[in-house]
């Protein structure tokens, strides 16, 4: 049952998607608000399709500028945030030349960063102060990659410098991934969700499409900025400390 589960529950992920991204390029020549705007449309029906049940606090923000700056766990993330709010991403180079992902990202118009190389960090903080400057509602995860659920890795700080432009508010975001068909989520079954280290990601979506309904709770708080923290290493430590407090006190049911 489970493996059948599975195999609709991606035939319609891919009748839903498929036939959507050609539209939504139409909105990325044509209409750049709608560009910004269909994805969270396309993503609240996904969530509802695959059983995600999300769970927002805090004031979620409806447009820019801002950079979010959350912990990461999963793609299940990408869905999550995007349902909730008119978001693009910050990626790693790599992600645009996955097949099927890479062209959603780039529809999505995720700003995709070089990670692996100290001079090419420079360029790709510009990209990002550039599209805050254009009004862009932007997420970073601050981590470097993506890891369990249940803790945290350092924050990079780089890409904190990019909120530079007029205060442009920095927003801390804790997301927990909590339940499994409604009773609560397991260390052993964190893996089956989360995608981390060098898991593959289409057995990892596999196993997460047969496991069942998850819900999970996304924390909006209060914007902090780069004037106030007084630089971008102090702020990615606040953003930090943030969310470190705030993703125990949702995993502990606080």
């Amino acid at each position: 049952m489970k493996s059948l589960r599975a195999a609709v529950l991606l035939a319609a992920f891919l009748a839903l998607t498929v036939p959507l991204m050609p539209l939504q390029q139409l909105f990325k020549w044509l209409s750049p608000s709608l560009a910004r705007r269909f994805p969270s449309l396309y993503h609240c029906i996904l969530a509802r399709l695959l059983g995600f049940r999300i769970r927002t606090e805090g004031k979620v923000p409806t447009q820019g500028p801002a950079l979010i700056v959350s912990n990461h766990v999963s793609w299940i993330d990408i869905v999550a945030f995007t349902a909730v709010a008119p978001v693009s991403f910050i990626a790693k180079q790599e992600v645009g030349g996955w097949p099927l992902f890479g062209s959603m990202a780039r529809l999505q118009r995720t700003v995709f960063v070089d990670r692996n190389r100290r001079h090419a960090t420079g360029a790709s903080r510009n990209d990002i102060t550039s599209r805050l400057g254009q009004g862009d509602l932007l997420v970073l995860f601050p981590e470097g990659t993506s890891n369990d659920g249940a803790n945290m890795l350092p924050f990079k700080s780089a890409f904190f410098g990019a909120a530079e432009l007029d205060g442009t508010p920095v927003i801390p975001v804790a997301i927990a991934y909590q339940t499994v068909n409604g009773m609560p989520m397991t260390r052993r079954q964190r893996p089956f969700f989360a995608w981390y280290g060098d898991m593959d990601l289409p057995p990892h979506l596999w196993q997460a499409l047969r496991e069942g309904p998850i819900s999970l709770t996304i924390r909006f708080h209060e914007p902090l900025t780069l004037i106030m923290a007084g630089g971008r290493k102090q702020l990615s430590k606040a953003a930090e400390t943030v969310i470190a407090e705030s993703l125990a006190q949702l995993l502990s049911g606080r």
